[in-house]
């Protein structure tokens, strides 16, 4: 299944076509698997035993820990510093297996940039090409997520949850990757691991977003995400190689790390940041209007029931048959609710971008201090 399976395009979710050939590959697969079963003789207890065992692997199989090789780490930066330029976003397809509780990312490869425009262009035609080159030269080709980088923290969208729904329905394990250029430009590689939270995937699966569904399942923005640890596995002739580039590094490179200027990524940050903040004022708004319209038109249909039961009782006392009933939702058509979903996405953002200032910040007041301390030895 893994073999037919399209990771999402630039911006939007997986395309129909694809999510068919996956469905398709699926059923030949189980049914392949059913008819190779149905030729083996088992007892009823014996496939009590294997369906639980089976179910108890699934429960304890969740992903703990990304293991990625430094070798995908510089394609991912490779990438983008070809093809990405500002808030440019670049993707592509993370492969390696599983291994217990730990994913074990061991390569990847990109997704070339494209339009609508480019008609000629075949998804599917370019992964099996990818997937065919790789199984050829033995190497790892088993999906087991994407990747995306970032501009300033921006990710949490819905482009990105659809496309992650869709893999982790498909493939239980998978993970999105985010990198962030700019973190990474700064002198620390910011490069983070993300799942759907079990709760925020039975709301996928329900496509119930809605104010009480979502209560329902008590989704918040807090839950709709979860970090997974990234461990980075280099061979030790890396190892070697690093600590080598280390030693001839000019001692002025690493004197920047130290300087006491800020640079634009907390002022654009904090742009980013009300940006964010007055699209969440305007859902608000646009929420209490849906309140007031609905609180309105409840008053109205309580009115107009009394009104109706006064006439019909004006009616029983002439001797007059009473009023039909008639359809209330015809008469007040009720207004529809705003999506829930992307206020809570909005929130997710927000939060992101808290947490980049906050970290940010936090290391810009620790060089002040340091520097405070330094001068008060001098003096």
């Amino acid at each position: 299944m893994r073999d037919h399976f399209l990771f999402p395009a630039r911006g939007v979710s997986f395309s129909p076509a694809s999510a068919v050939g996956v469905n398709m590959a699926s059923r030949r697969e189980t049914s392949s698997v059913a008819a190779a079963a149905a030729t083996v003789p088992t007892s009823t207890t014996t496939t009590t035993a294997v369906a639980a065992a089976a179910a108890a692997a699934a429960i304890e199989t969740q992903v703990k820990q990304v293991q990625i090789d430094g070798l995908v780490v510089l394609k991912i930066i490779k990438h983008y510093q070809e093809e990405g330029h500002g808030s440019e976003v670049v993707q592509g397809v993370l492969l390696g297996l599983v291994v217990d509780d730990r994913l074990e990312i061991t390569n990847c490869f990109p997704f070339p940039q494209h339009t609508e425009e480019d008609a000629e262009f075949d998804e599917v035609q370019y992964q099996m090409e990818m997937m065919r080159s790789l199984r050829h030269v033995n190497i790892d080709h088993l999906h087991v997520g994407w990747y995306q980088s970032t501009y300033y923290g921006t990710f949490v969208s819905r482009a990105l949850l659809d496309s992650q729904f869709s893999y982790q329905h498909a493939i239980e394990e998978s993970v999105v990757l985010i990198y962030d250029p700019i973190k990474t430009a700064q002198g620390s590689l910011s490069l983070k691991a993300y799942r759907l939270t079990p709760k925020l995937m039975e709301v996928c699966k329900e496509k119930d977003f809605s104010v009480e569904g979502l209560k329902k399942a008590s989704i918040a923005f807090e839950n709709m995400f979860e970090e997974v640890p990234i461990v980075i596995k280099n061979s030790h002739l890396i190892n070697v190689m690093f600590w080598e580039l280390d030693r001839k590094a000019p001692v002025t490179e690493k004197h920047e790390l130290l300087s006491l200027s800020s640079s634009n990524h907390l002022e654009k940050s904090l742009q980013l940041l009300m940006d964010r903040v007055d699209e969440m004022s305007q859902d608000i708004v646009k929420y209490n209007t849906y309140l007031r319209n609905a609180s309105k038109q409840t008053q109205q249909k309580h009115q107009y029931v009394q009104r109706r039961q006064q006439e019909n009782l004006q009616r029983q006392s002439r001797g007059e048959p009473p009023l039909p009933e008639e359809d209330m939702n015809k008469l007040f058509k009720p207004p529809m609710p705003p999506p829930r979903m992307d206020s809570l996405l909005i929130a997710g953002q927000i939060n992101t971008y808290i947490q980049n200032i906050k970290e940010f910040t936090s290391q810009n007041l620790g060089k002040l201090f340091m520097a405070e301390a330094l001068q008060d030895q001098v003096n």
